[in-house]
């Protein structure tokens, strides 16, 4: 059954940074069988507050996959650059 990463970012201290993590990424997500379904796109709120600047769903095979891309030593210093750069909520949800 198929998982999805959703991740919302805001409060962008360094943009150079995160280009690079993005570029980055790209391949870490792939080596763990992730794509993107969207990458911070146009969001248009429907309902409710949204004080996020930025959106992104990937979607990998199962938990499994997901998990080993967040947990992973490609993934870490990756992770790390993320966090200095922006503030970011991230979730895992399985699908149907």
């Amino acid at each position: 059954m198929p998982a999805y990463v959703i991740a919302y970012a805001g409060n962008v201290r360094d943009a150079e940074v995160l280009a690079e993590y993005r570029r980055r990424n790209t391949d870490a997500v792939a080596n763990h069988g992730g794509r993107f379904l969207a990458r911070g796109g146009e969001v248009e709120v429907l309902e409710g507050p949204w004080p996020h600047e930025r959106c992104v769903i990937m979607e990998f095979p199962d938990m499994d996959a997901a998990r080993g891309w967040y947990g992973s030593e490609e993934y870490a210093p990756l992770k790390a650059m993320r966090q200095a750069a922006s503030d970011t909520q991230i979730i895992l949800a399985a699908g149907v």
